[in-house]
């Protein structure tokens, strides 16, 4: 038995020994990331432009919603919005997912990839002049500080969200109540913690809590509306992520339960009926944003004035596109559905 213990003595010797050195290799390692980090932090602390970090997009938001126009301003506010977030596997392992199906929700942080001024940003980021004040839907236009809102027009691009997580499947996870357009690249998914995500003393400025004011009235649907829907969803049904047309029906109620239209559009129907406005001048008009993934028809009454059931709008769901109107105390007419160019081609 002498033999037999020398023999474990020796083997747990050599163990102590490996696990010595892997330690002793774990501190070098940290020693030189530190160094390294260090020396590139004095490479640049005479070009601050010039630091940068290694982020590149995990994964791409496959969303109900094919245009910035219609996509909720907050999470969680339309149930039914869906999304798949599918990650790149080149990238990311299915492995990297396991146990994110226990989570109820999830943070979701990503790129305002549709920026209309993200070439300013990779051009020359300290002379991008990015407004230091944007308006705020809720406050009818006023300004506020760029901080104090979620803009997407931000000095980094990058967007927070909170997403609930219906199911995953290797490396795609369903999710629903999102807020984000179709292609949005992801950064990063982490799971939300309710007892330190959720601060319940916390309070907000008064004027965010007047969603009311975004709220629209009653939501009816045209008469032709069912069977333009039908149309559309005889060729779309096997691409969409919903399992009827009764179920994207609903969906486009939660949608347009809230006012989608642009602060100028909304702006824009009291004018041509002559109301009076909320104060904003022609020129704050012109400073708006352009909202290029909506168009908007207007047809004249007989005595040449245009009123505000003229005025057409659109909601891109899944490449079909929803006509509907709405008057001045917020009633919408859903009048009917129809395919996109891009989505006959298979697009």
């Amino acid at each position: 038995m002498s033999g037999l213990d020398e023999k474990l003595r020796q083997l747990e010797q050599a163990l102590q020994a490996a696990l010595s050195n892997c330690a002793a290799e774990r501190k070098g390692r940290i020693r030189a990331q530190q160094a390294l980090r260090e020396e590139l932090a004095k490479a640049c602390s005479n070009d601050p432009e010039s630091k940068s970090f290694p982020m590149t997009p995990i994964a791409t938001i496959q969303s109900c919603f094919s245009t910035r126009n219609g996509t909720p301003r907050q999470p969680l506010l339309v149930p039914l919005a869906r999304a798949r977030l599918l990650f790149d596997q080149t990238r990311v392992q299915s492995s990297s997912l396991e146990g994110l199906e226990g989570y109820s929700h999830c943070w979701i942080v990503y790129v305002f990839h549709q920026n209309t001024n993200l070439e300013k940003l990779w051009k020359n980021p300290s002379h991008s002049k990015f407004k230091a004040k944007v308006r705020v839907p809720k406050l009818k236009g006023r300004r506020m500080g760029v901080f104090a809102t979620r803009s997407p027009h931000r000095p980094c691009p990058i967007g927070l969200t909170v997403a609930k997580v219906e199911s995953v499947h290797g490396t795609a996870v369903l999710l629903s109540g999102i807020d984000l357009v179709d292609g949005t690249p992801v950064l990063d998914v982490k799971p939300y913690l309710p007892y330190s995500d959720s601060i319940v003393e916390a309070t907000v400025p008064y004027w965010v809590k007047a969603d009311e004011l975004l709220a629209t009235s009653s939501i009816n649907f045209s008469e032709d509306f069912s069977n333009s829907l039908s149309d559309c969803w005889s060729i779309m049904e096997k691409k969409s992520l919903y399992s009827s047309s009764s179920e994207f029906q609903c969906l486009i109620t939660q949608v347009l339960s809230w006012d989608i239209r642009s602060l100028s559009q909304r702006r824009k129907s009291h004018i041509t009926t002559g109301i009076p406005d909320d104060g904003t001048t022609d020129e704050d008009i012109l400073d708006l944003e352009k909202c290029t993934d909506e168009t908007m028809s207007r047809e004249k009454s007989e005595n040449g004035k245009r009123s505000c059931t003229d005025c057409v709008y659109h909601l891109i769901l899944e490449g079909i596109d929803i006509s509907y109107r709405i008057d001045l105390s917020g009633n919408v007419v859903v009048e009917k559905a129809s395919l996109l160019p891009r989505s006959k081609c298979g697009h």
